[in-house]
Formats: structure tokens, sequence, C-alpha cells
């Protein structure tokens, strides 16, 4: 008699026998998750019982990626989702437009991901084992300050040093040992030394909270513009930090590479590219040390594993930007599982109080530590609640908007 673990693992379509099934239907479902709507992905199979989930959210631009894949799922209506690379190159080839804009991108990505999840359910595996197997035991989380909550993450005062020594220590008493924060404030192009003590008051006040042992991220959410990026940097240098996320704008690699060559701490960027080909001049540059594609935007799961195969190729570290909801993180940790290149993966907790009414997840964390077992589940191992997500239809997101000091606008 099989246990529990073992019926997870039996396949779908045991035998090789030849199966014919095709995709019926793409569905997308939105789910208000107060600063995000999250855009989960549903590819329904002929075969009863077989469909994938994906994630597709795009913050502020819901109605567009919904649009998006509605378009794109004509393209694959009555196709084999078996052949997962086939169909990544007909969404990103077809329709004269390549996919490599990031609302197209993140249509492609959520359905991508639903195909990788149906894929390991028909082989009744995990998606890690379909790319090779395991290559650790686990897989380390960190949190934002606040565990995601946007008055706690987004909204903290950049002279508050007090509260984000405190948010910091309550994220060690959650068993993190790692957690990011935007401890370096909104600027115009060019500024004196306020933003700079600012910053550096931040991120003094939570090493002496934490001590040496935990690590600290700093975000700069590519606020700064490149001069002030380097102030930054360098004022932040003797504090340690685990890695410092975009330090200017993201258009600007060569500046980005001038940054990471004046600093010994390790330079993060990524999230707002698309596709392995933006990827391609951060890796020549030698701009980073730390690359962070988002699976929901990049080019999915089958994108984010070529973007792994350049890091490794390159000796650069990966560390997925994850901030949206459950099937992401469930997609990130798949990844990390199988990429040697990976680090460790972001998460969000307490963005919403309803988070796991709406999805079953299989994998374990570890309080002490917050580490992640691998989940025996097929697929992504994860399940959508549609009754509960129903209960958060779409709503406009909160409009986060950023102005400097004389009325200008600026970078959020």
């Amino acid at each position: 008699m099989a246990n529990a673990d073992q019926m997870d693992l039996v396949p779908i379509f045991p035998g090789n026998r030849k199966i014919f099934m095709k995709i019926t239907a793409i569905e997308t479902h939105v789910c208000h998750a107060r600063m995000r709507n999250w855009i989960f992905v549903k590819v329904v199979t002929d075969q009863p019982g077989l469909w994938g989930w994906g994630e597709a959210t795009l913050e502020w631009h819901t109605r567009s990626v919904v649009g998006a894949i509605e378009d794109i799922s004509q393209l694959l209506i009555g196709e084999d989702p078996r052949r997962i690379e086939h169909l990544w190159q007909m969404m990103y080839r077809q329709h004269f437009w390549h996919g490599n804009g990031i609302v197209r991108g993140t249509a492609i990505s959520g359905i991508d991901i639903a195909l990788w999840d149906i894929a390991g359910k028909i082989h009744g595996v995990p998606c890690h084992e379909l790319w090779g197997g395991a290559v650790r035991d686990y897989v380390r989380l960190y949190c934002h300050l606040g565990g995601g909550k946007m008055e706690d993450f987004y909204k903290t005062r950049p002279d508050d040093a007090l509260r984000f020594s405190d948010l910091a220590v309550q994220a060690v008493a959650e068993g993190f040992t790692a957690f990011k924060c935007m401890a370096v404030p909104e600027t115009a192009s060019l500024e004196g030394m306020q933003p700079v003590l600012y910053a550096e008051a931040c991120v003094k006040a939570i090493r002496e909270a934490v001590g040496p042992s935990i690590d600290i991220m700093v975000d700069c959410h590519a606020r700064p513009s490149p001069r002030m990026g380097m102030r930054f940097a360098k004022a932040l240098e003797p504090y340690g930090l685990y890695f410092f996320e975009e330090p200017c704008w993201p258009e600007t690699i060569e500046d980005i590479a001038n940054i990471q060559r004046a600093v010994t701490t390790p330079i993060a960027t990524g999230e707002r590219l698309v596709t392995s080909h933006a990827f391609r001049e951060v890796f020549e540059k030698r701009a980073a040390s730390v690359i962070q594609p988002d699976i929901t935007h990049c080019g999915g799961l089958s994108e984010a594993r070529r973007i792994a195969g350049m890091a490794e190729a390159y000796r650069v570290s990966l560390a997925p930007h994850n901030p949206q909801g459950p099937v992401s993180t469930a997609a990130s940790l798949e990844l990390g599982f199988a990429t040697p290149s990976y680090i460790i993966c972001e998460s969000v907790h307490n963005d919403v109080p309803w988070r796991h009414e709406v999805v079953t997840e299989s994998y374990t964390i570890e309080k002490v530590g917050r580490l992640v077992r691998p989940s025996k589940k097929p697929g992504l191992g994860i399940e959508i609640n549609e009754k509960e997500l129903k209960k958060h239809p779409f709503q406009q997101e909160t409009l986060l908007r950023s102005f400097t000091a004389d009325g200008a606008v600026t970078d959020w």
C-alpha cells in the first residue's frame, strides 16, 4: 500500500502509451490584495482534472495584462500543453511584436508557469524534478520589513531610524535571518547630504539592532539617479549589506556597472527586465553581482531558466524578484531547488490576512531560519481556492505617486 507522499507522485498518465491532449481554455482570475491585484492564470486541458496555475501580476496594469492573455490565448487553444518550448516560441514570436514588453512579457509568463505546473502533474513530480532534480536541501526565505505590509515597507519615513530597527527586530523574532528594507528615500536627480544621512542612520540602527549574523538588503527601488545611487552605495558600504538593490535607474546599465565597480557591496538588479536578451548587457558589463529576474514578468519559468544558465556562466548569483502572490512564490521555490546559482527567495507573508485561504501550499517552512523544504506534490504543488478568490474581486490598486519638494515628478 503506497503512503500519502508516494500517492502524490503517481503520474496522471502512467505507462508509455501515446496520450493526445489539448488546451481547451486559458482563464484569468483576478484577486485584489490591497497594493496589487493578483492575476492567476488557469490553463485548462481536455483531460479530466488536469489544469495548471500560473501568475501574471503586474501592478497598475491589471486590465492590460488580462487583455494580453486573452489575445495570446488565441494562439494556444487546441495545442498540446506538453510542447512548452514550442508554445513559448509561439507566444513570443507570433503576432509580429516580440514578447519583450512588460505587459506581453507578463502575459507570457503567467501562461508559461501554468504549462510547467501541468507538466509536473502529467509526470507526477514537482517541477524541480523535471529540471534535473534538487541541487540543495532547502531554500532560505527573506522578508520585507513588516512582512510586506504596505504601511510598514513602503511608507516608513526615512527619518524614522527607530521604526526601521523595531521592524528589523520583529523580522528576526519571526525566524528570518535575512530581510529587505527601503531605507533610501526618494530624491531629486541631485541633492545634498541630507537624504544620504537619513539612509545611513536607518541602516546603522538596523545593524546595531540585529547584529552581524543577520543579512540586510537595502532596496533603492531604482529611485536615485546614477549620481545619487553612487553616494548611497558608498555611504552604506560599511554596514555589510547582503546586497544593494536597484541603486539607480535600470535604463542606465553602464552606471549600475560603475557603482558595482566602486564598492565591495554586491549590487542587485533585473526586476524590470524582460527576457534573456535584456539581461545580456547586465552580464556582459559585469554590472551586478546578483540578478533578480521576476518570473512573472521575464518570460516565465522557461525564460528564467535560460537567464539562470547565463548567470551560472558568468558566476553571478540569482535571487528572483518576488513580491507578488502565492503562485509566483511557488514558482520561485521550484526554480530555486533546481538552480545552482539561486541564493535566496524573496517572500511576502503579511500583505493580506487571508493569503492562505486563497491558496493551498504543499511546501513546509521551518520557523527557525525560515527554511523551505522541497515539496513532494506534482507541478508547483499548489492549488487555488476559486471560491475564496471570488471574495476579493478586482479593485483599482492604491495609487502611489511621488514628487520632490518643488512638486516635480520623481520615481516611487
